[in-house]
């Protein structure tokens, strides 16, 4: 009996030779995925940086009439062709911010929803929620401009990162929308949680304006 007869004859050895192909097999597949995610990554991390170069000379006081644009584009074609970058969030967060300066409401806030969905952190995803807010409000479309803000302040306490400033936020668009009384009551709620609030003064003023005045 010839070496391969036998080997052919010993199930559990066939076995063994399997599993040793099948690893081999997807330690290839996983080092190729390690190679395309790096060269993914470097080519994708130097399309953002270049993008936010562009911004920033979109930002200066002397910048050609159509840096915004260019900058713009530019993300736009970072969020396109790199989907899957660990930095993508960034990109959309920044893209919002360059539509925000300019007025562009609508494009700003589905470019900070984009954000905050691909956010790999709360900070991020808390920043970008804010910023929807922000631009229901500027549309003075203010129910929206407070859910937005809500949305910052479920679930996380007083002393978390950004509550403060929805909370000022949500009692703002409260007022503006003509919501006196919960606008009273969120200004209220912010100055029993957070009693040493640097605002603290400001706040009992709104309240004070807020409150219908004593009668004589």
């Amino acid at each position: 009996m010839s070496f391969l007869d036998w080997l052919r004859a010993q199930r559990w050895t066939r076995w063994v030779i399997f599993g040793l192909a099948v690893v081999i097999v997807a330690g290839l597949g996983w080092a190729g995925w390690a190679a395309w995610k790096t060269r993914y990554e470097a080519q994708g991390g130097l399309a953002f940086a270049q993008a936010r170069a562009l911004v920033g000379q979109a930002q200066a006081p002397d910048a050609p009439a159509d840096s915004r644009e260019r900058a713009d584009k530019a993300l736009q074609a970072v969020l396109a062709d790199y989907p899957r970058l660990s930095s993508v969030a960034q990109a959309a967060y920044l893209l919002g911010s360059l539509r925000f300066a300019a007025t562009q409401y609508s494009q700003a806030r589905a470019s900070y929803e984009l954000a905050r969905a691909k956010a790999g952190s709360r900070s991020l995803a808390s920043l970008a929620a804010l910023d929807i807010g922000y631009c229901w409000e500027s549309e003075k479309i203010y129910d929206a401009a407070e859910n937005a803000y809500q949305s910052v302040i479920s679930g996380v306490k007083p002393q978390d990162f950004l509550y403060e400033e929805a909370m000022v936020d949500k009692a703002r668009v409260q007022e503006l929308g003509g919501k006196r009384a919960a606008a009273v009551e969120t200004y209220q709620r912010l100055l029993k949680e957070l009693p040493d609030s640097r605002r603290a003064e400001e706040l009992r003023s709104r309240v004070a304006s807020l409150q219908p005045a004593a009668k004589p």
